[in-house]
């Protein structure tokens, strides 16, 4: 499938996001051209759209996003654009779903069943144990592990999934886990986890809504947690804080509709999601009885 540059250029602007982008398609008939050739006065007038913006879109250099395109196919990055074939679809139903998502990795795993599994960086021992269950019993069931590669759960979740490769498994059967990752796909965060980025690329996906050189900051993080929750049908926080950044993801699920699921652990964020609903998972259910 041809990837339209234009599409990508305009995606890439800060703060642009679906709502703008389909504003902005909807105001200029679908041509992606025209928006690129109109001047300021003609852009602000869609809603959404105001003067920072509107220099930012006239400065799309479509040629030069058509170059990069190649080079990052070489390198095994895959745009995958809102609205085509090959987008995810559970991703796609979200309202503020990015226009245009970035994988390095398998796209088989799309339509399967996934479960997140995320948390703080400095969980307990329990909390640590738990994540690691977890994601290797989801990934033993053929559920996809979603996480965001962050130390603590959520590599402790990637881990688990991953346990369940067999020496010399170069070519599985199954994607086991995607990580979604808070900048871009060239800027590995955090640089401990270089060896587990590799080894989802092979079993699973790498993937990212911002360009691939954009560094991980800390809104970049928290915006990835909307991506996290929208590709899957739930989400466990495994433990968090009240302000952990396992909380936007929560919030987000439960905005979308998605079931939330923690543990009964004294953490101020499960006890906080107990109390607005969420569902239990009991240490017995994630193989840790008696430990």
């Amino acid at each position: 499938m041809t990837v339209d540059a234009a599409w990508v250029g305009l995606s890439l602007i800060e703060q642009m996001g679906a709502k703008r982008l389909r504003a902005l398609t909807a105001h200029f008939d679908g041509d992606l051209a025209a928006i690129l050739a109109a001047d300021e006065h003609a852009l602000r007038r869609v809603p959404g759209i105001g003067a920072v913006m509107a220099a930012a879109i006239r400065k799309v250099d479509v040629e030069r996003v058509r170059a990069n395109l190649s080079a990052w196919a070489d390198e095994g990055i895959t745009p995958l654009v809102l609205g085509t074939v090959g987008y995810p679809p559970r991703l796609a139903a979200i309202p503020d779903a990015p226009p245009t998502l970035f994988l390095r990795g398998r796209t088989d795993w799309m339509e399967r069943r996934a479960l997140a599994v995320i948390g703080t960086r400095t969980p307990s021992h329990v909390g640590a144990m738990a994540a690691r269950a977890l994601g290797a019993a989801l990934a033993a069931r053929d559920i996809l592990v979603v996480s965001g590669m962050a130390l603590g759960i959520d590599t402790g979740a990637h881990h688990g999934a991953l346990s369940l490769r067999k020496h010399g498994d170069t070519s599985p059967e199954r994607a086991l886990t995607v990580a979604v990752w808070g900048g871009g796909l060239h800027q590995l965060y955090p640089r401990e986890s270089g060896i587990l980025a590799q080894v989802i690329a092979l079993r699973g996906a790498l993937v990212s809504e911002g360009h691939p050189d954009a560094e991980p900051t800390a809104p970049r993080l928290v915006a990835r947690n909307r991506i996290i929750a929208g590709l899957c049908e739930a989400v466990i926080v495994v433990e968090s804080t009240l302000d952990g950044g396992a909380m936007h993801a929560a919030r987000r699920a439960l905005e979308y509709g998605r079931t939330v699921y923690t543990l009964d652990l004294p953490a101020t964020g499960n006890q906080a999601l107990l109390g607005m609903g969420a569902q239990v998972i009991t240490p017995e259910l994630v193989g840790l009885a008696g430990q």
